[in-house]
């Protein structure tokens, strides 16, 4: 992938990104995928990579100011505006069909997918996000019961901790999916999918993205919090959510939990914090800006999980 540096429209900084064309001349699609959230556009983008040269998609992979440890990260207004950069760039440079740009992260990058989703939801045609945080002051908390670094880099971004200081506590807000995601029902479909045993194996417990899911979700059917609090603790799903069937998709990744509503599903499946960038990629490939949400299931794949970085 080549790297690139895109002006800012509002700080005037160079923020870098790593870019793949599709081949031809013809319109194609674009995916604006996002790394997670220790990490930088350097790390992990050769899966993103490997889908889009499969199907021919344009591919952009930004920066948004790095690690989730600063003020300038972590869902900041200025990472928002680079990921609108990121896009403006691509379409301006390349023959990116307007009606198929998607938007796809894991972990940090989950979060991220699910912030610009509620900034934004007119910027993408459908979005896809794993193993996602949603709320940032909760995450907060959980990670010093876990005993992890996330803590620390919530203070640094927030400039205090939103615990004990109202105006950090105000930042992990408006870093926060959750604050935002009102503006994205049914106006964008979104995919949110989470391995099971995250929270146990991985950082983030499940609540993250079942809240998420809640949020785009109509009233009747929301996920209590008392079912939230079961699968957290048990990583199991209450006998009346369990999944009727799995998704082939998913190939011997069982599917326990699928949930549609408006124009947002929510999927827990067999795992912990992974991404399946495929099965990803074969959902936003379905959906078409204006359209209707396509939740059907997925065409059987021989996958295996990726491990997210976190």
């Amino acid at each position: 992938m080549e790297k690139i540096e895109i002006l800012s429209k509002v700080d005037k900084t160079l923020q870098p990104s790593r870019i793949q064309s599709a081949c031809g001349s013809e319109k194609r699609p674009l995916l604006v995928a996002l790394h997670t959230w220790s990490y930088t556009c350097d790390s992990f983008c050769d899966d993103y990579a490997e889908l889009c040269r499969k199907k021919n998609w344009h591919l952009i992979y930004p920066n948004f100011r790095g690690p989730n440890c600063t003020p300038a990260g972590c869902g900041s207004d200025l990472a928002v505006s680079d990921i609108e950069d990121a896009v403006e760039y691509m379409r301006k440079n390349y023959p990116v069909d307007d009606d198929h740009i998607y938007l796809m992260g894991g972990s940090g990058g989950g979060h991220f997918s699910l912030l610009v989703a509620g900034r934004r939801p007119d910027l993408f045609t459908a979005i896809s996000a794993w193993c996602p945080i949603s709320d940032i002051a909760r995450w907060y908390g959980e990670s010093l019961e876990r005993g992890n670094r996330y803590a620390g880099h919530i203070e640094l971004s927030c400039s205090g901790n939103p615990q004990s200081d109202p105006a950090a506590l105000l930042q992990a807000q408006l870093r926060s999916p959750l604050s935002w995601l009102n503006n994205a029902v049914n106006k964008v479909p979104v995919d949110i999918s989470t391995g099971i045993h995250d929270g146990h194996t991985g950082s983030v417990p499940i609540g993250q993205a079942v809240r998420a899911y809640n949020m785009l979700a109509a009233e009747s059917d929301r996920i209590s919090e008392a079912d939230i609090e079961f699968m957290e603790k048990n990583e199991k799903i209450p006998a009346h959510l369990a999944a009727k069937n799995s998704d082939p998709a998913y190939g011997n990744y069982t599917v326990y939990l699928r949930k549609s509503s408006n124009m947002v599903r929510l999927t827990l499946f067999e795992g912990g914090h992974n991404i399946f960038p495929e099965i990803g990629g074969n959902w936003l490939e379905r959906q078409s800006r204006g359209g209707k949400a396509d939740f059907s299931d997925g065409e059987a794949l021989q996958t295996k999980a990726v491990e997210l970085s976190k």
